[in-house]
């Protein structure tokens, strides 16, 4: 079993201890960075040489079956570059190169899945001409199927396989053809799912929008506007719900949006510094990735701030660009560290408060 080690704030090395030494002797400095958590160290293992592909996405099916997506780093399609959390362009951390002109597709690793040890156990690339990036992987927790669902950014489409990967079953939206009404989506960046199997969109970098689904892909509804006032958005990332309300993350506005389940404006969160990923859990919170600051945050459901811990960076668990956030059903903590071209694990704490952790995402009684 890998060593399970806190991260402190500097370099991290193995301690020896002299035998003389008390058995107990207490922990000294720190800054507690990981929180409620231990992180894994060097738990992501991809087995890929010159790994260097950002990882914007993470599903824990269970503790042994972990989802990712990846993007190659090297597109330099409008809107790819590496961004740092306040949004600009950053200069590459790699001395990997390609040439685009000749790039292999088989190259790229759009979606893979981890075992317990962060070891690669699948590998979608079947699936490489189909996706330009898996920017969101989420399984419908309501379908006994266990389907498999992509937001696919960049060609513009919503994706359903089969849970091995071995049939594609549903497309939602026109492939490499950008729009803004009832057949096509404008980079798209997540969904959520409601028990009929309906699903809103978070829609997204250029529509700002959220857009509801039946659950055979049947256009149903949408709303919103670019802008800052209610019921606008200014990059539209992440979307939740609970039985009443629907939560959206208006990434470049700062806050979170609440919506009822009609698209009816409800509240505002201000202050959220640039959410990538918005869930509610199952013990009746609203937790969040907050990449300015590199922060994880739980609020109470009148948006009352109730828990946060982490900060930028790059040593073991700290985060640049935390894109997005799971918990398996172990209570573990993955984070697709997209800057860091990594995932990383966390597991609670023995003394960890249950109200410290990030909660298990919400599933709605049918």
């Amino acid at each position: 079993m890998k060593k399970i080690y806190s991260f402190w704030g500097v370099p991290l090395a193995a301690l020896c201890i002299a035998a003389a030494a008390p058995a107990a002797a207490e922990e000294k400095g720190g800054l507690d960075l990981t929180g409620p958590y231990d992180v894994v160290i060097g738990w992501f293992k991809p087995g890929i040489d010159g790994w260097n592909q950002r990882v914007v996405s993470v599903n824990a099916e269970d503790p042994n079956r972990v989802f990712i997506g990846a993007v190659d780093r090297n597109d330099t399609r409008e809107g790819h570059p590496m961004l740092s959390a306040d949004g600009k362009v950053m200069k590459e951390k790699t001395t990997v190169v390609r040439d685009n002109n000749n790039f292999d597709k088989g190259d790229v690793n759009n979606i893979m899945v981890l075992n317990a040890n962060g070891e690669i156990i699948e590998n979608w690339s079947q699936w490489n001409s189909e996706i330009s990036i898996a920017h969101h992987i989420i399984i419908d927790p309501y379908d006994p199927a266990h389907a498999v669902w992509v937001v696919d950014r960049f060609n513009h489409r919503i994706l359903k396989f089969s849970n091995d990967g071995k049939q594609l079953l549903l497309k939602v939206g026109e492939k490499g053809v950008p729009g803004n009404d009832e057949n096509h989506f404008h980079d798209p960046a997540s969904l959520a799912f409601l028990p009929d199997g309906s699903f809103y969109v978070a829609d997204g970098y250029t529509n700002s929008r959220v857009v509801k689904f039946d659950k055979n892909g049947k256009y149903l509804m949408s709303w919103g506007s670019k802008g800052s006032g209610p019921g606008q958005f200014i990059l539209v990332h992440s979307v939740a719900v609970d039985a009443n309300r629907v939560y959206v993350a208006d990434r470049n506005n700062n806050r979170i949006q609440i919506f009822d389940h009609n698209g009816k404006y409800l509240d505002e969160w201000p202050g959220t510094a640039r959410v990538t990923r918005v869930i509610t859990t199952e013990d009746k919170r609203v937790c969040v990735a907050a990449t300015q600051y590199g922060r994880f945050a739980c609020y109470d459901l009148n948006g009352k701030l109730m828990s946060q811990w982490g900060t930028l960076g790059s040593e073991p668990g700290v985060t640049d660009n935390a894109h997005q956030i799971d918990v398996d059903n172990e209570g573990n903590f993955y984070v697709a560290d997209a800057n860091n071209n990594r995932v990383q694990k966390f597991v609670p704490k023995k003394n960890a408060s249950k109200g410290q952790l990030i909660g298990r995402e919400l599933v709605l009684r049918k």
